[in-house]
Protein backbone atom coordinates (compact mmCIF):
# COMPACT_ATOMS: atom_id res chain seq x y z
CA UNK A 1 0.00 0.00 0.00
CA UNK A 2 1.31 3.44 -0.99
CA UNK A 3 0.96 5.96 1.85
CA UNK A 4 1.82 8.97 -0.26
CA UNK A 5 3.20 10.13 -3.58
CA UNK A 6 5.91 12.75 -3.76
CA UNK A 7 4.14 15.30 -5.95
CA UNK A 8 7.22 16.95 -7.41
CA UNK A 9 8.64 15.35 -10.54
CA UNK A 10 12.40 15.08 -10.71
CA UNK A 11 14.62 15.16 -13.75
CA UNK A 12 16.78 12.38 -12.31
CA UNK A 13 16.39 9.90 -9.44
CA UNK A 14 19.68 8.30 -8.40
CA UNK A 15 19.63 4.97 -6.56
CA UNK A 16 22.61 4.45 -4.24
CA UNK A 17 24.46 6.62 -1.73
CA UNK A 18 28.01 5.40 -2.22
CA UNK A 19 30.66 7.57 -3.85
CA UNK A 20 29.37 6.91 -7.39
CA UNK A 21 25.80 7.90 -6.51
CA UNK A 22 26.96 10.92 -4.53
CA UNK A 23 29.25 12.05 -7.35
CA UNK A 24 26.50 11.57 -9.93
CA UNK A 25 24.06 13.57 -7.81
CA UNK A 26 26.61 16.39 -7.54
CA UNK A 27 27.35 16.45 -11.27
CA UNK A 28 23.69 16.32 -12.32
CA UNK A 29 22.69 19.00 -9.80
CA UNK A 30 25.52 21.29 -10.91
CA UNK A 31 24.21 21.02 -14.48
CA UNK A 32 20.81 22.29 -13.38
CA UNK A 33 18.88 19.04 -13.07
CA UNK A 34 16.30 18.50 -10.36
CA UNK A 35 17.78 15.52 -8.48
CA UNK A 36 16.59 13.04 -5.87
CA UNK A 37 19.12 10.60 -4.38
CA UNK A 38 17.87 7.66 -2.32
CA UNK A 39 19.98 5.27 -0.23
CA UNK A 40 18.52 2.30 1.66
CA UNK A 41 21.03 2.63 4.53
CA UNK A 42 23.61 5.32 5.26
CA UNK A 43 26.05 6.91 2.82
CA UNK A 44 29.17 4.75 2.19
CA UNK A 45 27.44 1.66 3.57
CA UNK A 46 28.76 -0.56 0.77
CA UNK A 47 32.10 -0.86 -1.02
CA UNK A 48 32.82 2.87 -0.63
CA UNK A 49 33.23 2.46 3.12
CA UNK A 50 35.05 -0.88 2.90
CA UNK A 51 38.26 -0.33 0.96
CA UNK A 52 41.82 0.61 1.89
CA UNK A 53 41.54 4.29 0.99
CA UNK A 54 44.22 4.19 -1.71
CA UNK A 55 44.37 7.02 -4.22
CA UNK A 56 45.84 4.89 -7.00
CA UNK A 57 48.44 6.41 -9.27
CA UNK A 58 47.36 3.79 -11.79
CA UNK A 59 50.73 2.06 -11.49
CA UNK A 60 49.12 -1.12 -10.15
CA UNK A 61 47.22 -1.52 -13.44
CA UNK A 62 49.88 -0.25 -15.85
CA UNK A 63 51.13 -3.66 -17.00
CA UNK A 64 47.76 -5.40 -17.26
CA UNK A 65 45.25 -2.62 -18.08
CA UNK A 66 46.58 0.54 -19.74
CA UNK A 67 43.13 2.14 -20.03
CA UNK A 68 42.49 1.83 -16.29
CA UNK A 69 46.01 3.07 -15.51
CA UNK A 70 45.49 6.19 -17.63
CA UNK A 71 42.09 6.87 -16.04
CA UNK A 72 43.61 6.49 -12.58
CA UNK A 73 46.53 8.89 -13.04
CA UNK A 74 44.25 11.51 -14.58
CA UNK A 75 41.74 11.27 -11.74
CA UNK A 76 44.56 11.09 -9.17
CA UNK A 77 45.81 14.52 -10.26
CA UNK A 78 42.26 15.88 -10.44
CA UNK A 79 41.30 14.78 -6.92
CA UNK A 80 44.49 16.26 -5.46
CA UNK A 81 43.19 19.62 -6.72
CA UNK A 82 39.45 19.44 -6.10
CA UNK A 83 39.35 17.20 -2.99
CA UNK A 84 42.51 18.25 -1.20
CA UNK A 85 40.99 17.97 2.29
CA UNK A 86 40.27 14.28 1.59
CA UNK A 87 43.76 13.46 0.26
CA UNK A 88 47.07 12.90 2.03
CA UNK A 89 49.95 13.15 -0.43
CA UNK A 90 52.11 10.26 0.77
CA UNK A 91 53.67 9.02 -2.50
CA UNK A 92 54.15 5.29 -2.92
CA UNK A 93 56.80 2.61 -3.37
CA UNK A 94 56.65 -0.53 -5.49
CA UNK A 95 59.23 -2.85 -4.01
CA UNK A 96 60.93 -5.92 -5.44
CA UNK A 97 61.88 -8.61 -2.93
CA UNK A 98 64.53 -11.33 -3.39
CA UNK A 99 61.89 -13.88 -4.43
CA UNK A 100 60.57 -11.47 -7.11
CA UNK A 101 62.10 -10.74 -10.50
CA UNK A 102 63.76 -7.43 -11.34
CA UNK A 103 62.74 -8.11 -14.96
CA UNK A 104 59.17 -7.30 -13.93
CA UNK A 105 60.36 -3.96 -12.52
CA UNK A 106 61.65 -2.99 -15.97
CA UNK A 107 58.35 -3.98 -17.61
CA UNK A 108 56.47 -2.13 -14.86
CA UNK A 109 58.37 1.15 -15.33
CA UNK A 110 57.95 1.02 -19.11
CA UNK A 111 54.19 0.47 -18.74
CA UNK A 112 53.89 3.32 -16.22
CA UNK A 113 55.77 5.68 -18.55
CA UNK A 114 53.48 4.71 -21.44
CA UNK A 115 50.42 5.50 -19.27
CA UNK A 116 51.81 8.88 -18.21
CA UNK A 117 52.59 7.83 -14.62
CA UNK A 118 55.75 9.08 -12.94
CA UNK A 119 57.81 6.01 -12.03
CA UNK A 120 61.29 6.71 -10.67
CA UNK A 121 63.64 3.81 -10.03
CA UNK A 122 65.46 4.40 -6.75
CA UNK A 123 68.07 2.38 -4.91
CA UNK A 124 67.16 0.05 -2.03
CA UNK A 125 69.19 2.34 0.24
CA UNK A 126 67.14 5.37 -0.79
CA UNK A 127 63.90 3.41 -0.33
CA UNK A 128 64.92 2.48 3.22
CA UNK A 129 65.84 6.10 3.92
CA UNK A 130 62.52 7.61 2.81
CA UNK A 131 60.40 4.75 4.23
CA UNK A 132 62.08 3.18 7.29
CA UNK A 133 59.28 0.61 7.68
CA UNK A 134 59.93 -1.03 4.30
CA UNK A 135 61.29 -4.57 4.18
CA UNK A 136 65.08 -4.08 4.43
CA UNK A 137 65.78 -7.07 2.20
CA UNK A 138 64.27 -5.38 -0.88
CA UNK A 139 66.41 -5.51 -4.04
CA UNK A 140 64.58 -2.86 -6.05
CA UNK A 141 62.17 0.05 -5.63
CA UNK A 142 60.13 2.40 -7.80
CA UNK A 143 58.61 5.62 -6.49
CA UNK A 144 55.15 6.55 -7.86
CA UNK A 145 52.50 9.23 -7.07
CA UNK A 146 50.20 7.06 -4.93
CA UNK A 147 48.40 8.74 -2.01
CA UNK A 148 45.74 7.98 0.58
CA UNK A 149 42.19 9.30 0.44
CA UNK A 150 39.30 9.26 2.90
CA UNK A 151 36.20 7.84 1.16
CA UNK A 152 33.87 9.01 3.94
CA UNK A 153 34.93 12.67 3.65
CA UNK A 154 34.90 12.44 -0.13
CA UNK A 155 31.34 11.13 -0.25
CA UNK A 156 30.08 13.64 2.30
CA UNK A 157 31.62 16.55 0.36
CA UNK A 158 29.87 15.42 -2.84
CA UNK A 159 26.54 15.14 -1.01
CA UNK A 160 26.95 18.63 0.48
CA UNK A 161 27.63 20.16 -2.94
CA UNK A 162 24.72 18.29 -4.53
CA UNK A 163 22.41 19.70 -1.86
CA UNK A 164 23.82 23.20 -2.35
CA UNK A 165 22.70 22.94 -5.97
CA UNK A 166 19.19 21.84 -5.12
CA UNK A 167 19.44 18.06 -4.87
CA UNK A 168 17.20 16.28 -2.39
CA UNK A 169 18.88 13.47 -0.46
CA UNK A 170 17.05 10.76 1.51
CA UNK A 171 18.89 8.09 3.51
CA UNK A 172 17.30 4.90 4.88
CA UNK A 173 14.87 5.00 1.96
CA UNK A 174 14.90 1.92 -0.26
CA UNK A 175 13.69 1.40 -3.82
CA UNK A 176 11.27 -1.54 -3.67
CA UNK A 177 9.87 -1.28 -7.19
CA UNK A 178 9.58 0.82 -10.32
CA UNK A 179 6.76 2.63 -12.07
CA UNK A 180 6.89 1.45 -15.70
CA UNK A 181 4.28 2.36 -18.31
CA UNK A 182 4.42 1.18 -21.93
CA UNK A 183 8.16 0.49 -21.84
CA UNK A 184 9.00 3.80 -20.14
CA UNK A 185 10.27 4.11 -16.59
CA UNK A 186 8.28 6.84 -14.90
CA UNK A 187 9.62 6.66 -11.36
CA UNK A 188 10.30 4.56 -8.28
CA UNK A 189 8.39 2.95 -5.43
CA UNK A 190 10.04 3.69 -2.08
CA UNK A 191 9.98 2.42 1.49
CA UNK A 192 11.31 4.33 4.48
CA UNK A 193 13.32 1.68 6.33
CA UNK A 194 12.92 3.49 9.67
CA UNK A 195 9.17 4.09 9.64
CA UNK A 196 7.90 1.55 7.09
CA UNK A 197 6.11 4.32 5.19
CA UNK A 198 5.79 3.73 1.45
CA UNK A 199 5.73 6.35 -1.27
CA UNK A 200 6.28 7.01 -4.95
CA UNK A 201 8.51 9.50 -6.73
CA UNK A 202 8.41 10.31 -10.43
CA UNK A 203 11.22 11.31 -12.77
CA UNK A 204 12.28 11.53 -16.38
CA UNK A 205 15.32 9.33 -15.79
CA UNK A 206 16.40 6.83 -13.11
CA UNK A 207 20.13 6.12 -12.69
CA UNK A 208 21.06 2.90 -10.94
CA UNK A 209 24.30 3.59 -9.00
CA UNK A 210 23.87 0.95 -6.31
CA UNK A 211 27.20 -0.87 -6.75
CA UNK A 212 26.91 -4.64 -6.37
CA UNK A 213 23.28 -4.13 -5.28
CA UNK A 214 22.71 -2.69 -8.76
CA UNK A 215 22.00 -6.17 -10.09
CA UNK A 216 18.94 -6.84 -7.87
CA UNK A 217 17.84 -3.23 -8.44
CA UNK A 218 17.94 -3.80 -12.21
CA UNK A 219 16.11 -7.12 -11.81
CA UNK A 220 13.15 -5.29 -10.28
CA UNK A 221 12.91 -3.43 -13.61
CA UNK A 222 13.10 -6.67 -15.59
CA UNK A 223 16.69 -5.97 -16.69
CA UNK A 224 19.61 -8.39 -16.32
CA UNK A 225 23.17 -7.28 -15.59
CA UNK A 226 25.94 -9.89 -15.37
CA UNK A 227 27.50 -8.83 -12.07
CA UNK A 228 29.79 -11.00 -9.99
CA UNK A 229 30.44 -10.06 -6.33
CA UNK A 230 34.15 -10.09 -5.45
CA UNK A 231 34.95 -10.04 -1.74
CA UNK A 232 37.97 -8.12 -0.52
CA UNK A 233 39.28 -8.52 3.05
CA UNK A 234 41.50 -5.97 4.81
CA UNK A 235 43.18 -5.53 8.21
CA UNK A 236 43.66 -2.35 10.25
CA UNK A 237 46.76 -2.08 12.44
CA UNK A 238 46.76 -0.11 15.67
CA UNK A 239 49.17 2.60 14.62
CA UNK A 240 50.68 4.06 11.50
CA UNK A 241 53.70 1.89 10.69
CA UNK A 242 54.46 3.37 7.25
CA UNK A 243 54.44 6.94 5.94
CA UNK A 244 54.26 6.02 2.24
CA UNK A 245 52.02 3.54 0.42
CA UNK A 246 54.00 0.30 0.00
CA UNK A 247 53.12 -2.02 -2.91
CA UNK A 248 54.69 -5.24 -4.14
CA UNK A 249 56.23 -4.88 -7.61
CA UNK A 250 54.70 -7.95 -9.21
CA UNK A 251 51.49 -8.88 -10.96
CA UNK A 252 48.56 -7.78 -8.70
CA UNK A 253 47.91 -10.37 -6.00
CA UNK A 254 46.43 -10.72 -2.51
CA UNK A 255 47.75 -8.61 0.35
CA UNK A 256 50.22 -6.54 -1.63
CA UNK A 257 49.21 -2.97 -0.67
CA UNK A 258 49.91 -1.30 2.69
CA UNK A 259 48.26 2.12 3.00
CA UNK A 260 48.86 4.73 5.73
CA UNK A 261 45.44 5.95 6.82
CA UNK A 262 45.24 8.78 9.34
CA UNK A 263 46.66 7.36 12.59
CA UNK A 264 46.56 3.70 11.48
CA UNK A 265 47.57 1.62 8.46
CA UNK A 266 45.59 -0.83 6.32
CA UNK A 267 46.76 -3.97 4.52
CA UNK A 268 44.77 -5.44 1.69
CA UNK A 269 43.23 -6.99 -0.11
CA UNK A 270 41.88 -10.36 -1.25
CA UNK A 271 39.67 -11.02 -4.26
CA UNK A 272 37.26 -13.93 -3.91
CA UNK A 273 34.00 -14.56 -5.73
CA UNK A 274 31.06 -14.88 -3.34
CA UNK A 275 27.34 -15.62 -3.91
CA UNK A 276 24.81 -12.80 -3.89
CA UNK A 277 23.12 -14.11 -0.75
CA UNK A 278 26.23 -13.18 1.25
CA UNK A 279 26.76 -9.57 0.12
CA UNK A 280 24.84 -8.02 3.03
CA UNK A 281 26.95 -9.71 5.70
CA UNK A 282 30.60 -9.81 4.67
CA UNK A 283 32.98 -11.16 7.32
CA UNK A 284 36.71 -11.75 7.31
CA UNK A 285 37.70 -15.41 7.75
CA UNK A 286 40.66 -16.75 9.80
CA UNK A 287 42.41 -17.89 6.60
CA UNK A 288 42.07 -14.44 5.07
CA UNK A 289 43.42 -12.79 8.23
CA UNK A 290 46.40 -15.16 8.27
CA UNK A 291 47.08 -14.42 4.59
CA UNK A 292 46.98 -10.66 5.13
CA UNK A 293 49.38 -10.87 8.09
CA UNK A 294 51.83 -13.06 6.17
CA UNK A 295 51.82 -10.86 3.07
CA UNK A 296 51.90 -7.67 5.12
CA UNK A 297 55.08 -8.78 6.92
CA UNK A 298 56.74 -9.08 3.50
CA UNK A 299 56.07 -5.39 2.90
CA UNK A 300 56.83 -4.10 6.41
CA UNK A 301 58.29 -6.66 8.87
CA UNK A 302 57.29 -4.56 11.91
CA UNK A 303 53.67 -5.57 11.25
CA UNK A 304 54.58 -8.89 12.90
CA UNK A 305 54.61 -7.14 16.28
CA UNK A 306 51.98 -4.49 15.60
CA UNK A 307 48.56 -4.94 17.15
CA UNK A 308 45.71 -5.61 14.72
CA UNK A 309 42.59 -3.75 15.80
CA UNK A 310 40.11 -4.74 13.12
CA UNK A 311 39.35 -6.91 10.09
CA UNK A 312 36.67 -6.05 7.56
CA UNK A 313 35.49 -7.01 4.10
CA UNK A 314 33.73 -5.31 1.22
CA UNK A 315 32.26 -6.40 -2.12
CA UNK A 316 33.38 -5.06 -5.49
CA UNK A 317 30.88 -4.97 -8.38
CA UNK A 318 32.62 -6.82 -11.22
CA UNK A 319 30.74 -6.81 -14.52
CA UNK A 320 30.93 -9.33 -17.36
CA UNK A 321 29.91 -8.68 -20.94
CA UNK A 322 26.37 -9.54 -21.98
CA UNK A 323 27.54 -12.54 -24.00
CA UNK A 324 29.56 -13.98 -21.10
CA UNK A 325 27.21 -15.37 -18.43
CA UNK A 326 30.09 -17.35 -16.86
CA UNK A 327 32.01 -14.18 -15.98
CA UNK A 328 35.27 -15.23 -17.63
CA UNK A 329 35.69 -11.82 -19.27
CA UNK A 330 35.26 -9.78 -16.09
CA UNK A 331 35.87 -6.06 -16.44
CA UNK A 332 37.25 -3.73 -13.76
CA UNK A 333 36.57 -0.76 -16.01
CA UNK A 334 33.72 1.75 -16.00
CA UNK A 335 30.42 0.32 -17.27
CA UNK A 336 27.62 2.68 -18.34
CA UNK A 337 24.46 0.95 -19.55
CA UNK A 338 21.74 2.83 -21.44
CA UNK A 339 18.84 0.45 -20.90
CA UNK A 340 16.79 2.11 -23.64
CA UNK A 341 19.32 1.03 -26.27
CA UNK A 342 20.30 -2.21 -24.56
CA UNK A 343 16.96 -3.50 -23.23
CA UNK A 344 14.25 -1.33 -24.74
CA UNK A 345 13.42 0.29 -21.37
CA UNK A 346 13.35 4.05 -21.76
CA UNK A 347 14.24 6.29 -18.81
CA UNK A 348 16.64 3.88 -17.07
CA UNK A 349 20.44 3.71 -16.93
CA UNK A 350 23.09 1.95 -14.82
CA UNK A 351 26.56 3.22 -13.89
CA UNK A 352 28.79 0.59 -12.28
CA UNK A 353 32.21 -1.07 -12.26
CA UNK A 354 35.20 1.22 -12.03
CA UNK A 355 36.99 2.09 -8.81
CA UNK A 356 36.42 4.49 -5.96
CA UNK A 357 39.01 6.89 -7.28
CA UNK A 358 37.46 7.04 -10.76
CA UNK A 359 34.06 7.91 -9.28
CA UNK A 360 34.18 11.48 -10.65
CA UNK A 361 34.75 10.24 -14.19
CA UNK A 362 31.96 7.69 -13.76
CA UNK A 363 29.64 10.44 -12.55
CA UNK A 364 30.59 12.63 -15.50
CA UNK A 365 29.75 9.86 -17.95
CA UNK A 366 26.38 9.23 -16.25
CA UNK A 367 25.56 12.94 -16.16
CA UNK A 368 26.54 13.31 -19.83
CA UNK A 369 24.02 10.57 -20.67
CA UNK A 370 21.38 12.31 -18.54
CA UNK A 371 22.00 15.59 -20.39
CA UNK A 372 21.67 13.79 -23.71
CA UNK A 373 18.40 12.14 -22.65
CA UNK A 374 16.90 15.31 -21.17
CA UNK A 375 18.06 17.76 -23.83
CA UNK A 376 20.37 19.72 -21.51
CA UNK A 377 23.45 21.43 -22.94
CA UNK A 378 25.82 22.04 -20.05
CA UNK A 379 29.36 20.80 -19.63
CA UNK A 380 30.79 19.05 -16.58
CA UNK A 381 32.79 21.27 -14.21
CA UNK A 382 33.56 18.83 -11.39
CA UNK A 383 37.18 18.41 -12.54
CA UNK A 384 37.92 22.08 -11.85
CA UNK A 385 35.55 23.25 -9.08
CA UNK A 386 36.78 22.29 -5.59
CA UNK A 387 34.52 20.23 -3.40
CA UNK A 388 33.11 21.89 -0.27
CA UNK A 389 35.87 21.81 2.33
CA UNK A 390 38.66 21.97 -0.26
CA UNK A 391 38.37 25.62 -1.27
CA UNK A 392 41.57 26.44 0.66
CA UNK A 393 44.73 24.56 1.61
CA UNK A 394 45.39 23.36 5.16
CA UNK A 395 48.04 26.05 5.47
CA UNK A 396 45.64 28.82 4.45
CA UNK A 397 42.97 27.58 6.88
CA UNK A 398 45.47 27.33 9.76
CA UNK A 399 46.72 30.84 9.04
CA UNK A 400 43.15 32.19 9.13
CA UNK A 401 42.37 30.33 12.34
CA UNK A 402 45.73 30.92 14.04
CA UNK A 403 44.30 32.75 17.06
CA UNK A 404 41.55 30.15 17.45
CA UNK A 405 44.00 27.24 17.24
CA UNK A 406 46.65 28.54 19.61
CA UNK A 407 44.45 30.29 22.18
CA UNK A 408 43.99 26.97 23.97
CA UNK A 409 47.00 24.65 23.68
CA UNK A 410 45.03 21.71 25.09
CA UNK A 411 42.38 22.02 22.37
CA UNK A 412 44.78 23.03 19.56
CA UNK A 413 45.52 19.46 18.43
CA UNK A 414 41.83 18.62 18.09
CA UNK A 415 41.33 21.81 16.08
CA UNK A 416 44.12 20.77 13.74
CA UNK A 417 42.56 17.30 13.45
CA UNK A 418 39.24 18.95 12.53
CA UNK A 419 40.96 20.90 9.75
CA UNK A 420 42.31 17.61 8.41
CA UNK A 421 38.84 16.06 8.45
CA UNK A 422 36.65 18.96 7.36
CA UNK A 423 38.86 21.52 5.65
CA UNK A 424 37.21 24.92 5.37
CA UNK A 425 34.13 23.63 7.24
CA UNK A 426 36.20 23.72 10.43
CA UNK A 427 35.30 27.41 10.71
CA UNK A 428 31.70 26.34 11.32
CA UNK A 429 32.49 23.85 14.10
CA UNK A 430 31.53 25.26 17.55
CA UNK A 431 34.65 25.96 19.60
CA UNK A 432 33.82 28.89 21.86
CA UNK A 433 32.86 27.15 25.08
CA UNK A 434 34.74 24.66 27.21
CA UNK A 435 31.89 22.21 26.59
CA UNK A 436 32.36 22.49 22.81
CA UNK A 437 36.10 21.96 23.13
CA UNK A 438 35.74 18.88 25.37
CA UNK A 439 37.01 15.70 23.72
CA UNK A 440 34.52 12.96 23.03
CA UNK A 441 37.08 10.66 21.34
CA UNK A 442 40.72 10.92 22.43
CA UNK A 443 42.09 8.51 19.81
CA UNK A 444 40.80 10.59 16.89
CA UNK A 445 40.56 13.90 18.80
CA UNK A 446 36.88 14.51 18.08
CA UNK A 447 35.36 17.33 20.14
CA UNK A 448 31.78 17.76 21.31
CA UNK A 449 31.58 20.74 18.97
CA UNK A 450 32.45 18.52 16.01
CA UNK A 451 29.70 16.08 16.99
CA UNK A 452 27.22 18.98 17.10
CA UNK A 453 28.40 20.14 13.67
CA UNK A 454 28.00 16.64 12.23
CA UNK A 455 24.45 16.34 13.56
CA UNK A 456 23.54 19.76 12.20
CA UNK A 457 25.20 19.58 8.78
CA UNK A 458 26.21 16.02 7.82
CA UNK A 459 23.12 13.78 7.93
CA UNK A 460 23.93 12.17 11.29
CA UNK A 461 21.10 10.21 12.93
CA UNK A 462 23.00 7.57 14.88
CA UNK A 463 26.44 6.49 16.07
CA UNK A 464 27.36 4.64 12.87
CA UNK A 465 26.59 7.79 10.86
CA UNK A 466 28.73 9.75 13.31
CA UNK A 467 31.64 7.31 12.97
CA UNK A 468 31.63 7.71 9.20
CA UNK A 469 31.56 11.53 9.39
CA UNK A 470 34.06 12.10 12.23
CA UNK A 471 36.06 8.84 12.79
CA UNK A 472 34.66 8.42 16.32
CA UNK A 473 35.32 4.84 17.42
CA UNK A 474 37.82 4.15 14.60
CA UNK A 475 40.97 4.60 16.68
CA UNK A 476 43.04 2.21 18.73
CA UNK A 477 40.45 1.56 21.46
CA UNK A 478 37.65 0.88 18.92
CA UNK A 479 35.03 2.93 20.83
CA UNK A 480 35.91 1.62 24.29
CA UNK A 481 35.10 4.94 25.98
CA UNK A 482 34.06 7.40 23.29
CA UNK A 483 30.90 5.60 22.16
CA UNK A 484 29.15 6.23 25.48
CA UNK A 485 30.16 9.90 25.45
CA UNK A 486 29.11 10.33 21.83
CA UNK A 487 25.77 8.71 22.61
CA UNK A 488 25.19 11.27 25.39
CA UNK A 489 25.99 14.18 23.05
CA UNK A 490 23.69 12.75 20.36
CA UNK A 491 20.92 12.44 22.94
CA UNK A 492 21.34 16.13 23.83
CA UNK A 493 21.80 17.74 20.42
CA UNK A 494 19.68 15.31 18.42
CA UNK A 495 16.74 15.47 20.82
CA UNK A 496 16.66 11.67 20.91
CA UNK A 497 15.06 9.70 23.70
CA UNK A 498 17.50 7.96 26.08
CA UNK A 499 15.92 4.59 25.33
CA UNK A 500 16.62 5.04 21.62
CA UNK A 501 20.21 6.08 22.28
CA UNK A 502 20.82 3.06 24.51
CA UNK A 503 19.59 0.75 21.75
CA UNK A 504 21.75 2.61 19.23
CA UNK A 505 24.77 2.31 21.54
CA UNK A 506 24.29 -1.45 21.88
CA UNK A 507 23.99 -1.81 18.10
CA UNK A 508 27.10 0.29 17.56
CA UNK A 509 29.20 -1.74 19.98
CA UNK A 510 28.01 -4.94 18.30
CA UNK A 511 29.14 -3.52 14.95
CA UNK A 512 32.57 -2.74 16.46
CA UNK A 513 32.80 -6.32 17.79
CA UNK A 514 32.04 -7.77 14.35
CA UNK A 515 35.33 -6.33 13.06
CA UNK A 516 37.34 -7.22 16.17
CA UNK A 517 36.17 -10.83 16.46
CA UNK A 518 38.33 -12.21 13.58
CA UNK A 519 41.47 -10.76 15.23
CA UNK A 520 40.47 -11.31 18.87
CA UNK A 521 43.71 -12.51 20.41
CA UNK A 522 46.42 -10.92 22.55
CA UNK A 523 45.97 -7.22 23.28
CA UNK A 524 42.92 -6.93 21.02
CA UNK A 525 41.09 -9.60 23.04
CA UNK A 526 42.13 -7.96 26.32
CA UNK A 527 40.83 -4.61 25.05
CA UNK A 528 37.54 -6.18 24.08
CA UNK A 529 37.15 -7.85 27.47
CA UNK A 530 37.65 -4.46 29.12
CA UNK A 531 35.06 -2.93 26.79
CA UNK A 532 32.66 -5.74 27.67
CA UNK A 533 33.12 -4.98 31.37
CA UNK A 534 32.48 -1.28 30.84
CA UNK A 535 29.34 -1.59 28.73
CA UNK A 536 27.70 -4.68 30.16
CA UNK A 537 28.54 -4.39 33.84
CA UNK A 538 28.88 -0.62 34.33
CA UNK A 539 26.49 0.69 31.68
CA UNK A 540 24.08 -2.24 31.85
CA UNK A 541 23.87 -2.89 28.10
CA UNK A 542 22.40 -6.30 27.25
CA UNK A 543 22.17 -7.02 30.99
Amino acid sequence: MIDKTIKEEYDVIIVGGGITGAGTARDCARRGMKVLLVEKNDFTNGATGRNHGLLHSGARYAVTDQESAQECIKENMTLRRVARHCVEETDGLFITLPEDSLDYQKTFVEACTKAGIRADIISPEEARRIEPAVNPSLIGAVRVPDASIDPFRLTTANIIDAKRHGAEVRTYVEVVGFIIENGVMKGVKLRDNRTGEQSEAHSRLVINAAGIWGQPVAQMAGVKINMFPAKGTLLIFGHRVNHMVINRCRKPANGDILVPDDAVCVIGTTSTRVPFDQIDDMRATPDEVELMIREGMNLAPSLATTRIIRAYAGVRPLVASDDDPSGRSISRGIVLLDHEKRDGLKGFATITGGKMMTYRLMAEKAADLACQKLGIDKKCDTAVVPLPGSEETDGEIKAEMRDDIYSDLVASTSRIAEIGRHGTFTKEIPHDTIEDRALVCECEEVSAGEVKFAVDKLHVHNLINLRRRTRIGMGTCQAELCACRASCVLCQVGNNKPEKELADLASFMQERWKGMQPVAWGDTLKENQLTLKIYQELCGLNA
